[in-house]
């Protein structure tokens, strides 16, 4: 089932449709994939990625950031492209794992970045490919998180958030604690929600990953490669 998403335009909720149609064109969907590494890009880099004119990549642009799938701020000169929310986020990735990769690698270049981010990468705000299934497989085999009765964080889970990453959920947040993500290439959840995000968010900082090159691909480093299996016994 496809994650909810509710898009307000001008006082009511888009349908279906108007939904689709924002995705149902190739450069507006290759900007909305290229967001997913959670980053904010100018229009220019956008365009630039998409191969089409500024002029073009800005009235396409317009569209998704009317339309309540993308946001914009700006910054002196620039103004800086994001997907609007973890939401918005979470239906491209489905989309994505849905309709599978459409190309195979056309070249070697290709085909190292698409297995790097098979590997590992980011999924918005969250880690996913191989290394985001691991984790979240090992947090379910270790009773950090439940899905007898739907997914949710155990309150041994919500103690090891708080020891391990220094997390605690405030009650105020609208945002899930933890949501199921299906992973694009491995075609099985990996976890996001404020779980997924607080885990990428302290793997990036503490460096058990970086990033490769100016994608979503990440490599865990030899720290990262301990702290996975300290804290989780997930090897890497």
């Amino acid at each position: 089932m496809l994650p909810e998403l509710f898009v307000r335009h001008h006082g009511f909720m888009a349908p279906l449709a108007e939904i689709a149609g924002l995705l149902a064109d190739h450069t507006r969907a290759a900007f909305c994939h290229a967001l997913l590494d959670g980053r904010a890009w100018t229009a220019g880099e956008l365009a630039r990625h998409a191969g089409v004119r500024p002029s073009t990549a800005s009235q396409q642009l317009s569209r998704l950031i009317a339309g309540g799938l993308l946001t914009a701020e700006r910054q002196g000169r620039h103004r800086y492209i994001r997907l609007a929310g973890p939401e918005q986020a979470a239906l491209i990735e489905t989309l994505a794992s849905y309709a599978g990769e459409t190309t195979p690698p056309q070249n070697l270049r290709e085909s190292v970045r698409f297995e790097a981010e098979a590997r590992a990468r980011t999924c918005y705000d969250h880690l996913a490919g191989q290394l985001g299934v691991a984790l979240a497989d090992a947090m379910i085999a270790r009773g950090l998180v439940a899905t007898d009765s739907g997914l949710a964080v155990t309150p041994e889970g919500r103690a090891w958030l708080t020891d391990a990453l220094g997390y605690q959920h405030p009650r105020s947040s609208r945002r899930p604690l933890v949501r199921s993500c299906l992973d694009r290439t491995e075609r099985r959840p990996h976890l996001a929600g404020a779980l997924g995000a607080t885990l990428c968010a302290t793997a990036l900082e503490r460096q058990w990953v970086r990033r490769v090159g100016s994608g979503r691909a990440l490599r865990v480093t030899p720290q990262g490669a301990q702290a996975f299996w300290t804290l989780l016994r997930v090897e890497v």
